[in-house]
């Protein structure tokens, strides 16, 4: 059975991160959501758990894969979850998922997976170390 026939479910026991619903302004003229539009959710959501564990401003880096795996179209609802893999001295790194329930709600697909690197900075928007210690 190929991975568009596997019926799938969102992952058990986690909340998402950020879920959305695209509209026809995110669209090409087939109704399918345009890749930017993911790629930027995408970020959105890798940003929250990174902020959290900087405990103040970062920014993306480095996007180290980013794969489409199904489309989005418009009206699906869109379901991020980011989970924080690595943590260096300055830098996080996290893995996003992300899943589309159909109009109907009833098929689940998985769209798209993708990893990022943020790094922690300062006022000047100079790298700071990340304090372990004041993640909860």
């Amino acid at each position: 059975m190929s991975e568009a026939q596997t019926p799938m479910a969102l992952p058990e026991g986690k909340d998402p991160t950020l879920r959305v619903v695209p509209m026809p302004s995110d669209a090409n003229d087939s109704g399918d959501i345009f890749g930017g539009w993911i790629m930027s959710q995408v970020d959105v959501a890798g940003a929250i758990p990174a902020v959290r564990l900087a405990r103040g401003r970062i920014v993306t880096i480095a996007v180290n894969s980013f794969v489409f795996r199904q489309p989005v179209m418009i009206g699906d609802l869109v379901s991020f979850y980011a989970e924080v893999v690595r943590v260096g001295r300055t830098s996080i790194t996290v893995d996003v998922e992300v899943f589309a329930q159909r109009r109907s709600l009833h098929e689940i697909v998985k769209v798209t997976e993708a990893t990022l690197t943020y790094v922690a900075v300062d006022e000047q928007r100079r790298p700071r170390e990340i304090e372990m210690e004041t993640y909860d």
